[in-house]
């Protein structure tokens, strides 16, 4: 069984050939421009990692050029043999112009119909979308197509036209498949490109920062939307394509149930931990009212009516416009028709793929675009400026903070150097800034073994022309109080061996370096605990201010060389160090993302200090009022109970990974004093307690 792929390389593409690879025998065929061939290659290398059944292989064209450019000698060796093609290269873009449009979805259907015509396929599979079906209003199934819709755009019109092109004019068996705006993988939150509610997300960022969480906003109803995760449309698109006795329908890859466009956003606002927006008045106390007003005289109509006019698209340039939020997506970001899927549930029952809950998902979307999408750090001059070209040394950089530190140093024209015990993840976060035109070094060493940095010392100030920034990021968290560590001096032993030791090894071991330069800024990734002194993180908390004293001393005999430091005192981030402890997961937390904003804060800024409002306010109660402030910890002391696992018997052989979970908090804070868990941690936010 064979298939042949157009656009492998885009974003459903990818996971579609991906899904192809894992459930499919025989060769896959990929178009790929001739300029593309090193990026397949790499993509190619991802797909078949593992698998020895499946081949996927490029085969150089042009979806400009008739045939789609392909080598007739080539077309003549594969007639007859591929059974399925897939058409997936398009535009899904509704900011493009009409000829961009008409030359991509158009032409590109109709040379991509010609080649498949020509090998004789069993089957031309055809991605569509909803936007078919236009401003249709009321409820559209599988079986209608041109039902007199309205088009209001290019790509309403050339997605009608394509899906029209493959209906009336193929020669050989079609399937054609709707997806409804598709936005990253449900699980990880991969996604590629800014699209659809993804246009939202800088505004959502920007309240995030600058308006309180709890504060309501008022919200407009503007209808309903719909939104599915490519991993779903993949996943179904494989399965329907494979089923006999399917040719000549349409299935719509939509979710069935229509999601409001408000709760849309308040699903990504609260997984951004912004404001969200309430409607004054319910949609179903007017229904009944706007139900009974002509179709063209109804709120929604009006309102998308209006935002589509020259002087609204003016207007509305110079106000989101200049928050990234394009005139068009605001104009499209509802449906008026309703889609009916019957047809698809149908044809994927038993199957175990459905859609899920946006709601279970959205935090990984956002997660995954604060990460790798948001380009407010290239967009920056004045952290351009900072980082260009600079070499930035960043341990622990497998995951969490480190990572992302990576990725936004690279984003601003940076050179990450990447640090940390796994190679293997730090050659991922390598591939991943190589693809999108950046540059990185890896540099795997065991931060706990002191001679492993001394050798990564000699190797960095040998192999790198400079060695600008130091980011001491990797550090082990232990949760445990001095009750329970009777028995356990290990566990300060390790903390202060990675946390401190370690760090300071490391500074010293590159000090010739940055002398011999003359400049060179360290930022140590501290803790908020070092100003609050939260009860059971002795150990945690004691190896944190001693690299705060040591930095503190030794930055006044090394500023003459041009040698600084700054260390930021972190409040609790969401990172794999607490991710085991489930009691987090309620409290309110920076994004590693945010963490790494300040990072890029400090190495721009070169401040002494980077503290919270929270930290601030603990070290002035521990100045003034030492008393009372050691009476509210041991407050909380007593509210947030040992867990289960700071309660286990281990020894002192026990594996010492690179970022250290903190312990399960366990079942004590169940019913009332879980409330005055989280109540304490929201009076005191970012504290580890």
């Amino acid at each position: 069984m064979s298939s042949f792929v157009t656009g492998a390389t885009g974003f459903i593409g990818r996971f579609l050939v991906s899904e192809l690879v894992d459930h499919r025998e025989g060769p896959i065929f990929v178009l790929v421009r001739q300029s593309s061939i090193h990026r397949m290659e790499t993509l190619i290398q991802q797909w078949t990692a593992g698998s020895t059944k499946t081949k996927v292989i490029p085969v150089v064209g042009d979806l400009s050029q008739p045939g789609l450019g392909v080598d007739p000698a080539w077309v003549a060796e594969h007639a007859n043999k591929i059974e399925h093609f897939f058409h997936l290269a398009a535009i899904y873009d509704m900011t493009a112009d009409d000829a961009t449009n008409d030359a991509m979805n158009v032409d590109g259907t109709r040379y991509a119909l010609e080649l498949a015509e020509a090998l004789d396929v069993k089957c031309f599979h055809q991605v569509s979308s909803v936007a078919a079906a236009g401003d249709y209003h009321g409820r559209f199934d599988e079986s209608m197509f041109d039902e007199g819709q309205p088009l209001p755009s290019p790509y309403h019109r050339t997605k009608y036209e394509s899906e029209k092109i493959v209906r009336e004019e193929s020669k050989v068996p079609w399937r054609v498949y709707r997806p409804a705006i598709v936005v990253g993988h449900s699980e990880t939150g991969a996604m590629d490109k800014i699209d659809g509610p993804y246009y939202f997300f800088p505004l959502i960022k920007r309240m995030r920062d600058n308006l309180p969480s709890w504060l309501p906003l008022v919200g407009i109803d503007l209808g309903d939307t719909n939104l599915v995760p490519v991993d779903y449309v993949a996943k179904a698109m494989d399965h329907i394509a494979h089923l006999p006795d399917r040719n000549g329908e349409a299935f719509h890859l939509v979710n069935p149930e229509p999601q409001s466009t408000i709760e849309m956003i308040n699903s990504f606002c609260a997984a951004a931990g912004a404001p969200r927006f309430a409607t004054p008045i319910d949609r179903s106390l007017t229904a009944g009212a706007t139900g009974l007003l002509p179709s063209a005289l109804r709120p929604n109509r009006i309102f998308n009516a209006l935002v589509r006019t020259a002087p609204a698209h003016l207007i509305l340039d110079q106000t989101l416009g200049r928050a990234g939020i394009p005139a068009e997506v605001v104009g499209h970001s509802s449906f008026s028709a309703v889609f009916d899927s019957k047809a698809t549930t149908k044809a994927l029952a038993g199957s175990g793929i459905d859609v899920p809950d946006l709601e279970s998902y959205a935090r990984a979307l956002w997660s995954f675009w604060e990460e790798n999408l948001d380009d407010s750090t290239a967009k920056d001059k004045k952290t351009r400026s900072a980082l260009k070209g600079k070499h930035v040394v960043i341990t622990g950089a497998s995951s969490g903070i480190g990572k992302v530190t990576a990725l936004k140093v690279a984003q601003a024209g940076g050179i990450p150097v990447l640090v940390a015990r796994g190679k293997d993840k730090l050659e991922e976060t390598k591939a991943t800034i190589e693809l999108r035109g950046g540059q990185a070094h890896v540099f795997p060493c065991d931060l706990s073994d002191l001679r492993a940095i001394d050798d990564l010392c000699e190797r960095l100030s040998s192999e790198l022309p400079s060695v600008d920034f130091v980011v001491n990021n990797a550090g082990r968290s232990i949760r445990r109080s001095l009750k329970l560590s009777h028995d356990r001096f290990h566990d300060f032993e390790r903390t202060m061996q990675l946390n401190y030791f370690g760090a300071i090894r490391l500074i010293m071991g590159l000090m010739p370096k940055l002398h011999e330069q003359r400049s060179g800024h360290i930022v140590n990734i501290s803790s908020i605990g070092v100003q609050t002194n939260p009860p059971r993180f002795s150990a945690y908390v004691a190896s944190k201010a001693a690299l705060d004293a040591w930095s503190n001393v030794v930055a006044s005999e090394v500023v003459g060389h041009g040698i600084s430091f700054t260390n930021i005192h972190m409040p609790l981030v969401r990172t794999p160090m607490i991710a085991p402890t489930k009691m987090y997961d309620k409290f309110p937390t920076l994004s590693p993302a945010q963490a790494a904003d300040l990072v890029i804060k400090a190495m721009v800024e070169k401040p002494h200090e980077i503290n919270t409002l929270a930290g601030n306010a603990g070290a002035v109660a521990h100045t003034f009022a030492p008393k009372a402030a050691f009476r509210v910890l041991n407050l909380a002391y007593q509210v947030f109970p040992d867990s289960a696992a700071a309660k286990a018997k281990t020894g002192p052989t026990e594996a010492a990974p690179e970022v250290a979970p903190a312990p399960e908090a366990g079942t004590e804070g169940a019913g009332g004093r879980e409330s005055e868990q989280i109540l304490m941690a929201r009076l005191f936010p970012g504290v580890h307690w």
